[in-house]
């Protein structure tokens, strides 16, 4: 059994939420991180059962802690130190369709003219 007195960013960078100690650290300082529905500052200690709301870009990811660790693991061991109970919904913003349009100039062709800049903007408008 690990020591209960693990911190929060010790511990999302040990399950892999976060790839250095710093982004998780950062992260919690820029109040991306909840634990229990509080921010929190990154010297905050965990114990089993609380339920942490990470914000990554659009998504916001839930996990459960089960049980506090401090050393990185192995991504095949994560589920035996959290439990992730990220809504489905949240999960789908990551597979949503980016509608985008790209409009291709042949090189050399220089800025666009007024009347090419009020097409371009009759196109945009179409989307």
């Amino acid at each position: 059994m690990e020591d209960p007195d693990i911190r929060i960013d010790k511990y999302l960078w040990a399950i892999r939420v976060f790839k250095t100690r710093t982004e998780a650290s950062d992260a919690c300082k820029t109040n991306k991180v909840k634990i229990n529905d509080k921010e929190t500052k990154p010297s905050r200690e965990i114990r089993p059962g609380d339920v942490i709301e990470i914000r990554k870009g659009s998504v916001h990811y839930m996990y459960r802690v089960i049980e506090p660790i401090g050393k990185r693991q192995g991504a095949a061991n994560v589920h035996l130190y959290a439990e992730d109970i990220t809504p489905q919904d949240e999960l789908d913003k990551l597979n949503a369709p980016v509608e985008t349009v790209f409009l291709k100039r042949d090189r050399g062709t220089g800025r666009p003219t007024k009347k090419d800049r009020r097409m371009i903007d009759k196109l945009m408008d179409l989307y």
